[in-house]
Parts: structure tokens; sequence; C-alpha cells
């Protein structure tokens, strides 16, 4: 049973974080306001993917703790659900907050020329991406290496 809840685990984690990493990409590619209009609704959409993603995350590797109870015991697997829900506070809470707030500013804009004020929220999206990719980083790391 643990192997069938690993794989979920694994599988959950690639749609997760396979699309929370593309995000930035695809965002920064918009140049003008029609362009960065439709890349945020296309993000709005493809948000169902890290979402389900991290629940599935989070369901599994608590099962597999469940499953194996020595785990609740090893400083890594704790760790790790520590930050884990630590980083849920940026993903679940403040970068979509921030890119409501930019398709905001994109409705009130004149013209073509991205608006100040979205570039600002880019480069501060851009700064919560950047910790939480570095989270990730670092899961991966204690549950691949459980190095404590």
């Amino acid at each position: 049973m643990y192997t069938y809840v690993l794989f979920v685990h694994l599988i959950a984690a690639v749609m997760g974080l396979g699309a929370a990493f593309g995000f930035p990409i695809v965002a920064k590619s918009a140049k003008t306001v029609s362009q960065a209009k439709f890349v945020l609704n296309l993000l709005q959409r493809l948000e169902i993917l890290p979402k389900v993603g991290s629940v599935l995350l989070l369901i599994s590797g608590i099962v597999m703790g469940i499953l194996e109870t020595w785990l609740f015991q090893e400083a890594w697997f704790i760790g790790s659900i520590v930050i884990y829900l630590a980083v849920q506070f940026i993903v679940a809470g403040l970068l979509p907050k921030n890119m409501k707030k930019q398709l905001e500013v994109l409705e009130g804009a004149v013209g073509e020329e991205l608006p100040e004020s979205y570039k600002a929220l880019g480069k501060q999206s851009a700064k919560y991406e950047g910790i939480s990719h570095l989270a990730a980083f670092v899961l991966i790391l204690l549950m691949v290496f459980k190095p404590f």
C-alpha cells in the first residue's frame, strides 16, 4: 500500500511543482496589456494543477506517515511538513492575491503599455515565487537524502 501512496505523492509533486515552476516563465512573456490579461487569465485556469497537486501532496504525505508511523519520528519528515505548510501561505494566499491585483491594474490601464504598478506587483510575485521554489528544492533534498 505504501508504494501506491508514494506513487500518488510523486505524481502530485510533478503535477503541482511542474506547473508552479512554469508560471513565472509564462507570466514574464507578456509585453503588452492584452498579452498580460491573456497570460493572467490562462494562469488562473492552470492554477488547478498546483492546487490539486498540493492537496494530494499533503494527504499522501500524511498517509505515508500513518502507514509507516516511524516517519513521524524523523526530523526530515516533520521538517518537510512544516516547510510545506509554511509555503502554502505564499502559494495559496499571497500569489493569487497578487495575480488578482495585477488583473485589476490591467483593467484600468489605458493603451497597451504595461503600467508600472503591474510591473511592481510582478516583481513582488517573483520574490514570492523564488521563496516557494527554494522551499520546493529544500523539500526535495530532504525527501531524497533524508539527512536527519
